[in-house]
């Protein structure tokens, strides 16, 4: 039977909260990860064949750290879910009248009346007994299930897309004018990033766009900062 809807032509934005958070911190961090190790270098030593061999080391390095952090932080968060869901099934199992009694308390909780959330708790439990536990218990839905290959291709492809960006800026920029021309690029991409992010989400554009683009430039900022004293020193 199909699941009813309200709304059937504008589908909840939360059924994208799994992909696009991997999307958006993918991106993020490649525009401005690669982006800051260029102004970096390029405050040290702007050299274009430094400045690209540097850029394109950190993509590669970059996007593979995504890819495993994803899916190693996922796959754990995974393994979580379902060592509780295994031991609710155990428990389901075992203790079927203290599981039916938690379950009506948490519906009572909601604001049931007691003999109401004992009914729903019953015909819930006679119809998917671990799916609701799963449910309404632990709190767990499909929609905000762990994928770790989902997570770790999407934080992978989109970091290394963003940080191609500051890089092709950098390749094309005559060597005096690396870092403004790579920093022009980069708040322009934060932004868009910012824009885009917040549009896939539902989310206010404005409010997105700006916490982009400010924590962008404050990384870059420390970054070349670092950078220019390594110079100095040297």
């Amino acid at each position: 039977m199909p699941q009813a809807s309200a709304h059937p032509g504008d589908p909840h934005y939360i059924t994208r909260s799994g992909w696009l958070r991997a999307a958006v911190l993918g991106a993020n961090d490649g525009v401005v990860s690669v982006s800051s190790l260029i102004v970096g270098v390029a405050a040290a030593d702007p050299n274009p064949s430094t400045v690209i061999i540097a850029g394109i080391a950190g993509l590669s390095a970059g996007a593979m750290s995504m890819a495993a952090g994803e899916y190693v932080s996922v796959s754990s968060q995974s393994d979580t879910e379902r060592a509780d869901i295994a031991r609710e099934t155990k428990a389901l199992q075992e203790l079927p009248d203290a599981e039916l009694a938690e379950l009506a308390a948490i519906y009572q909780e909601k604001g049931l009346s007691e003999e109401t959330a004992l009914v729903v708790a019953k015909e819930l439990t006679d119809k998917d007994a671990l799916g609701t536990h799963v449910r309404d218990e632990l709190e767990l839905s499909e929609a905000h299930a762990a994928n770790p290959l989902q997570a770790a291709f999407t934080s992978g492809v989109t970091f290394s897309i963003a940080a191609a960006i500051p890089l092709l800026a950098a390749f094309a920029a005559p060597a005096d004018s690396i870092i403004p021309i790579v920093l022009i690029v980069t708040v322009i991409t934060l932004a868009a990033l910012g824009a885009l992010g917040a549009k896939a989400g539902a989310a206010p554009v404005l409010r997105a766009t700006l916490r982009v683009v400010m924590w962008g430039v404050f990384a870059m900022a420390v970054t070349a900062g670092v950078g220019w004293l390594f110079g100095v020193s040297v």
